[in-house]
């Protein structure tokens, strides 16, 4: 894609199209090459589908984002005609979806040009892109690390300039995660703000949120103008907001109670790097009139770390039985990873009442730290425990089992949480290293609260621009 507008962000595309000053065609087509053009370095995009790509943009539908082209992740997201893998052996080539999901569909009816589909964890468990079946993908700031995941794929590419925008979906931090490690903007909404339907009413009791990863925030807002709303019998959906998300973009916050805090909930260490991107956030805050103070919520973390990995267990038996009623096929060993196999052996001696008993641990977690917001607007922390590792971090074996837990507990401190309640939370990329590896900032909000988030993440995007920064990533290298 020409510089001209591969760091454009979505909304200015959508803009250059309405105007005339580029087609549809042409948009698509940059996009393509540039893919075409990075991908083998990055490994982003699995399931090219550009000529249904062509076809749309010949006559694409009139939304706000008509003619800016889009990636699907490989997760959940059904496309009539597209495979769909969830980032497995086991499922990849026994599915092609029928029909469109409902986020797919608004995607679509929004005018955004479904290009492919992006690579993820197996099944979305781990916080690294890197799937046996499909292959690592890289971060194009530094091809030796992980782009983050679930949504590594999708972040990748619209770091790399494939497109302005990539679906992502959110488990335990994976929109988060992968915007912090590729220096994008990932908004994790409220629970039941985006719909599941049709096939999906929940995720292991609301767990999965999904959404997007983008360059600014106001695409992050305007997208998800786009795709919120209940369907018919979705089992939550919190309060409407008063106006559009977009109209929050450049809205005045006031003065906002934010509490920092810079050690992860299960008190891991946390990087300098970390610590710094997050106390240079909060200072930025302080001169943008909010009221600041190093305060975090009293939450049981060994409760909420044990009772979140035991609804997480519960959710792969699922999501693999899932799999074997829809296209029969039965699981065995060899088509999996070996810490997913593990994980499912554990699903299997997991009784009902284990999986209800961890949720009532979790839901005492969710009510300590949504207490912490009686008193607080906002809680201000790094977005990760570390910096982009590199690849093969999180690599499992049965003898390294131990240093693999440890890994991920201290990587991903910060962001699981929100999953449990259901709350609001964005990182925004307002840090980066003296090596250029980006460093995200958390900041997490009440319950339906969207739009506080949007217009303090709006001012801090004004007040510490990233737009212009570019990595470093070339074809071949």
């Amino acid at each position: 894609m020409s510089d001209d507008f591969a760091f454009l962000d979505a909304t200015a595309q959508a803009e250059l199209v309405r105007r005339g000053d580029v087609s549809c065609e042409e948009l698509v087509a940059a996009a393509i090459e540039r893919i075409e053009e990075l991908n083998p370095t990055l490994n982003a995009v699995i399931h090219p589908l550009y000529e249904q790509a062509r076809e749309t943009a010949r006559s694409p539908l009139p939304g706000p984002f008509s003619g800016v082209p889009f990636l699907l992740k490989d997760l959940t997201a059904e496309l009539r005609d597209a495979p769909l893998a969830d980032g497995s052996g086991f499922v990849a080539g026994r599915h092609v979806s029928t029909g469109d999901s409902e986020l797919v569909r608004r995607f679509k009816a929004a005018g955004l040009v479904i290009l492919g589909k992006t690579n993820t964890s197996e099944f979305g468990l781990l916080p690294t892109t890197e799937p046996e079946h499909f292959g690592a993908t890289r971060n194009p700031w530094d091809i030796s690390r992980g782009p983050g995941g679930s949504s590594g794929g999708s972040a990748a590419a619209v770091a790399a300039g494939m497109v302005a925008a990539g679906h992502a979906s959110d488990g335990g931090g994976s929109i988060r995660i992968p915007a912090s490690c590729c220096g994008l903007v990932g908004l994790k909404p409220t629970r039941g703000r985006n719909s599941l339907a049709p096939g999906i009413g929940d995720v292991a009791g609301g767990i999965i949120h999904e959404h997007v990863v983008t360059r600014s925030v106001r695409d992050s807002a305007a997208i998800l103008d786009a795709t919120a709303g209940a369907m018919p019998g979705d089992p939550y959906y919190p309060p409407g907001p008063r106006r559009n998300f977009a109209a929050e973009v450049g809205r005045d916050p006031g003065r906002l109670n934010i509490g920092l805090g810079t050690v992860p909930l299960n008190q891991a260490g946390t990087h300098p790097e970390c610590v710094t991107a997050a106390r240079s956030a909060a200072a930025l805050c302080e001169e943008l009139g909010h009221h600041v103070e190093e305060s975090s919520p009293l939450v049981d973390s060994g409760a909420l770390f044990r009772s979140f990995g035991q609804v997480m267990t519960a959710y792969l038996g699922w999501t693999i039985a899932a799999w074997e009623r829809r296209t029969g096929h039965a699981p065995s060993e060899k088509d999996f990873e070996a810490a997913t196999w593990r994980m499912y052996q554990h699903s299997l001696a997991q009784r009902g009442g284990d999986y209800l008993l961890a949720w009532q641990d979790l839901q005492k977690c969710c009510r300590d730290f949504a207490e912490f917001f009686t008193a607080h607007d906002i809680w201000l922390t790094p977005t990760l425990a570390q910096p982009p590792v590199p690849l093969g971090y999180f690599d499992y074996t049965h003898e390294t089992r131990k240093r693999y837990i440890a890994h991920l507990g201290d990587f991903t401190g910060f962001t699981l949480i929100a999953n449990a309640t259901g709350q609001p939370a964005i990182s925004l990329p307002l840090h980066w290293t003296e090596n250029g590896l980006p460093v995200g900032v958390q900041l997490t909000g009440r319950y339906g609260d969207e739009a506080t988030l949007i217009r303090l993440a709006a001012q801090l995007e004004q007040a510490r621009p990233w737009i212009g920064r570019r990595p470093p990533v070339r074809a071949g290298s």
